[in-house]
């Protein structure tokens, strides 16, 4: 079994430099297999999604993590090693990892942190302080998902009644937006509002400052890690990546669960935030990959700060 990143990292390795011949160095067979088992797990995902789309089929909960995520399917399946990984030097591995982001060097085959372009510096400087701020803040679990809800308020964006209609009539969607209190923290979710909503929200949210009020309990803060982790790809590597968007996935049902839609034709069944025994559902599910997050916050953190130290020749 090949020595992945995160081994090296829990053994408290440090990175390779070009020509440490004592870093591991993946063989062809082993960053295939790797590389294989990738794109077979990925394209679970990603080939419903290219079917649906062929057809020109909208599925509410899972096309969100192609459309909002501008990450394409092509790239999710393809593998990169991670930052503290090398591949033996061999046509094959030259084939498929070139120039500029990989050199060849001393028989391996690693990145070239020098190569990344000036604009993603930028980007990765402040996704960095967007996972800092976030990972600094106290954790808000008392939202209970109400932005689905505010959403559809006096029927302002019933964006999936096509597919899943509402489970609650629209009076009582709207007798229950008024009767919780509203404390959405992320901009993306909050603009979405219908606007006879958005003076609910006991939380100012605004674009200028849409960073500040992020929090490590917000469902939405958590599914954009996927959104920072490929702000890094390919240099941060497939496994942190694919973690981030399993952890998006696993949110975003959670959040489509506890909305006013009737998904249970597609094989998910509600959790009834208006009850109090589904607002403690809901909150312990948040609370479980909430510490998910929280973990692959710092693996972030770390790469990034890594990336950007490092790119210096």
């Amino acid at each position: 079994m090949p020595t992945s990143a995160n081994d090296i990292r829990r053994r408290g390795l440090q990175p390779r430099e070009p020509g440490d011949t004592h870093a591991p160095s993946l063989t062809t067979n082993e960053w295939r297999t790797r590389a294989e088992a990738h794109r077979t797990r990925v394209q679970r995902w990603t080939l419903p999604y290219k079917e649906r789309r062929s057809r020109q089929e909208a599925h509410p909960v899972h096309d969100f993590l192609f459309q909002y995520y501008m990450y394409s399917p092509s790239k999710l399946e393809a593998w990169h090693p991670g930052p503290l990984e090398s591949l033996v030097d061999s046509p094959h591995a030259r084939e498929e990892f070139k120039p500029p982001v990989y050199r060849a060097d001393r028989g391996s085959i690693t990145r070239d942190l020098t190569a990344i372009p000036h604009r993603r510096q930028v980007d990765l400087g402040s996704a960095l302080k967007v996972l800092i701020a976030t990972q600094d803040q106290p954790a808000n679990f008392g939202c209970y998902g109400m932005h689905e809800w505010a959403m559809v308020y006096r029927s302002h964006d019933v964006r999936h009644a096509g597919i899943a209609p509402l489970r609650l009539p629209q009076d009582e969607v709207d007798a229950f937006v008024r009767r919780r209190p509203l404390a959405c923290s992320h901009f993306d979710a909050y603009r979405f509002f219908a606007p006879e909503a958005q003076p609910l929200n006991r939380i100012e949210v605004d674009w200028s400052t849409r960073h500040e009020t992020e929090q490590p309990g917000c469902i939405h803060a958590n599914m954009d890690l996927y959104r920072w982790a490929y702000t890094g790809m390919p240099w941060i590597g497939s496994d942190l990546l694919w973690s981030c968007f399993e952890l998006a996935a696993d949110l975003r049902v959670l959040d489509m669960q506890a909305s006013p839609y009737d998904l249970r034709d597609l094989g998910f069944q509600p959790i009834r935030i208006e009850t109090p025994d589904g607002r403690r559902e809901y909150q312990a599910v948040q609370r479980q990959l909430s510490e998910k997050a929280a973990a692959l916050r710092i693996e972030l953190i770390d790469e990034i700060r890594g990336l950007l130290r490092d790119r210096q020749p």
